[in-house]
């Protein structure tokens, strides 16, 4: 774990994303930016899509993490963007959240709640949105019907939830969401502000600990998933889905 820390902390980003795409995501949500607004943005990682969202709005956002050391940098950058004021860092498990009843105007997530999984986070978060509140998250999704034996191997062993976006569509349905809008991540959200500069961090990551094997080993790891990606990228990306709570 440390080790993953270690490769992922200093990246601007944790997962595929990028600012054009949250932009468009608060444009489909329809927020209304005239108002003082509640928002979690739950497992924000290094805080990517927190620092843009305390820019975009007049809110107060509490960045939600289980990792204290994505929330250190998070916090140092708020700092350097002059939005810390806004922002409010809560080290937590996503599936353990203290928060009251109706208590979030908006809900954002940005490729974090697969750690919980899709419908166990979007039942279980309902609770805390207010009547009319918005849901903002993106989840891996396959865009094809049918795809490639290896790819469906690989993601039937590493998240058996993927699922084309009308599948998870009905999921919002059945737990009490009117869907609002969707859009799926385009190949530069993938390699030119995730994959690329991660790759460019390998050699600093693998002199930092020493060329040890289990560093190595990470390292691979990460090379086959971009590969992977690479190989198949019209088959899956992120969705993101916008939906409010009925």
């Amino acid at each position: 774990m440390q080790l993953l820390i270690d490769l992922h902390r200093s990246n601007f980003r944790q997962g595929p994303g990028g600012e054009a795409e949250t932009k468009q995501a608060l444009m489909l949500a329809g927020l209304d930016k005239s108002r003082p607004l509640k928002v979690a943005d739950i497992g924000c990682g290094t805080g990517a899509s927190t620092i843009q969202l305390a820019k975009e709005l007049d809110a107060e956002i509490t960045a939600v993490d289980f990792l204290p050391e994505f929330l250190e940098e998070l916090q140092t950058r708020a700092n350097e963007h002059g939005v810390a004021d806004k922002i409010t860092a809560l080290s937590c498990f996503m599936d353990a959240l203290p928060f009251a009843d109706e208590e979030f105007d908006v809900i954002w997530s940005e490729g974090a709640i697969y750690n919980m999984g899709f419908e166990a986070g979007v039942s279980a978060w309902r609770r805390f949105l207010k009547p009319g509140g918005k849901l903002i998250v993106s989840e891996i999704t396959w865009l094809t019907a049918n795809r490639p034996s290896e790819l469906q191997s690989h993601w039937d062993a590493e998240y058996p939830e993927v699922e084309v976006a009308s599948a998870k569509i009905a999921i919002l349905e059945r737990h009490g969401y009117i869907p609002e809008g969707y859009f799926y991540l385009p190949t530069s959200c993938w390699i030119d502000n995730y994959y690329r500069p991660m790759q460019d961090g390998f050699d600093a990551f693998l002199e930092r600990n020493g060329g040890s094997d289990q560093a190595r080993e990470i390292i691979e790891c990460e090379k086959a998933e971009i590969a992977l990606y690479e190989k198949y990228r019209e088959h899956y990306s992120y969705g993101v889905y916008i939906a409010k709570k009925i």
